[in-house]
């Protein structure tokens, strides 16, 4: 065989043999070792995330003072404002080292104007080995409400106070002029007047704990907006004709919301009593209502003394009045703003208020129209009760 054939041969074979192992590997394909997993998380590194995604502030120092590990929450509490820890916290460190036992520690800004949070509250541990753990909460919220259920026992005390000690003194002068009938009908008049203050009140406070505590509402029905506006001013039609005071209404509306009747009723009545004890006599206070969007609005506007802009952003507040002295002459509680606001919050509404000196003042109910459910426009969030923008009705001026 010759040199050339030769080299034919081993190229076919060659050729032959590759085909064949092809044809092998595709059947019999090698098994192909498995992936390595990635390695997890080590258990210091789950540690460092828990500290960093708390809300609480943590931070862990040394005997000697040194921060050696916070998270950012730490820096927004004031924990941590710079390299060191703050002295107050510092110093409480040292006197858990030195006594081995927890202790709290106050952290509120020094400087409060226009800082958050307004209240800090730490806790300091030991962890042993000269090192110490602070655990920092935003205590401002609860510090607010604590503020304001003090305010509001004192202002209650002070409210029932009045109309109890009068009723007191008007029954010891009933007693000193048994023998006088016309006396006697004066005092027995004034303390059916105190008697009748006092039960609007319990009634009144009752009724705001319902709405600002955990009681439950009624379920939201369809409720006619005529409805409301009749059945609150059968209501005040007492008080309009003993102040002498004309109530103009707009024709019905045919408008509907999902709302409790019973408390948008007595809503509307609040603020058309504010109208007529704010009005001088022989003037008028108009309702009328209208569709914007997806908000039905009920306004209420009297031709009355007007509201101060310092107070305007106050009205809504329990007890708050703008001028006492007329109030109680009125027997206005102080709560009847706080009631309405409350009640246009609970049914996802707000309730506006424009006002100027000497011209008078508008209130606007604002509640979603049946089926929509509007949101705020600058936030995206569903609106929850505010005040202080014009209202935007025929007649009054922006």
């Amino acid at each position: 065989m010759n040199e050339l054939a030769w080299l034919l041969v081993v190229a076919t074979g060659t050729a032959v043999g590759l085909a064949v192992g092809l044809r092998w590997g595709r059947r019999h394909p090698e098994p192909v070792a498995p992936t390595a997993a990635p390695p997890g998380p080590t258990l210091a590194d789950l540690l460092q995330r828990v500290v960093r995604s708390s809300g609480s502030g943590i931070a862990v120092l040394s005997r000697t003072g040194e921060v050696v590990l916070r998270n950012p929450r730490a820096v927004d509490l004031g924990v941590v404002p710079g390299e060191r820890a703050d002295a107050r916290a510092w110093a409480a460190c040292q006197q858990v080292l030195a006594t081995g036992a927890a202790t709290e520690v106050d952290l509120a800004p020094l400087d409060r104007r226009g800082r958050e949070p307004s209240a800090v509250l730490a806790h300091v541990r030991p962890l042993g080995d000269g090192y110490t753990v602070v655990e920092a909460e935003d205590t401002s919220e609860a510090v607010r409400l604590e503020a304001t259920r003090r305010d509001f026992v004192a202002n209650v005390s002070h409210e029932l106070k009045t109309p109890v000690g009068a009723v007191g003194l008007l029954a010891e002068a009933v007693l000193d002029a048994a023998d006088d009938p016309v006396e006697v009908h004066r005092f027995a008049s004034k303390i059916l007047k105190e008697s009748t203050r006092l039960a609007a009140l319990v009634t009144e406070l009752i009724a705001l704990s319902r709405l600002t505590g955990a009681e439950r509402l009624p379920e939201l029905a369809a409720v006619e907006i005529d409805d409301v506006v009749r059945d609150a001013l059968a209501r005040c039609r007492l008080s309009a004709e003993a102040a002498g005071i004309e109530i103009a209404v707009d024709a019905p509306s045919g408008l509907t919301v999902d709302g409790d009747r019973t408390l948008l009723v007595t809503a509307l009545s609040n603020l058309v009593e504010n109208a007529i004890a704010y009005s001088p006599r022989e003037a008028s206070v108009s309702v009328s209502r209208r569709r914007t969007g997806d908000w039905v609005e009920i306004a209420v506007t009297d031709r009355g003394i007007g509201i101060a802009p310092e107070h305007q952003t106050r009205v809504f507040e329990r007890f708050f009045r703008v001028d006492p002295a007329r109030s109680r002459a009125t027997g206005g509680t102080g709560l009847g703003l706080a009631i309405v606001k409350h009640v246009l919050a609970n049914h996802g509404g707000e309730v506006r208020l424009w006002s100027s000196r000497g011209t008078g003042s508008t209130f606007t109910m604002r509640l979603p129209a049946r089926g929509a459910v509007p949101h705020d426009q600058r936030t995206g969030r569903t609106l929850d009760a505010v005040s202080g923008s014009p209202a935007a009705f025929p007649g009054r001026a922006s």
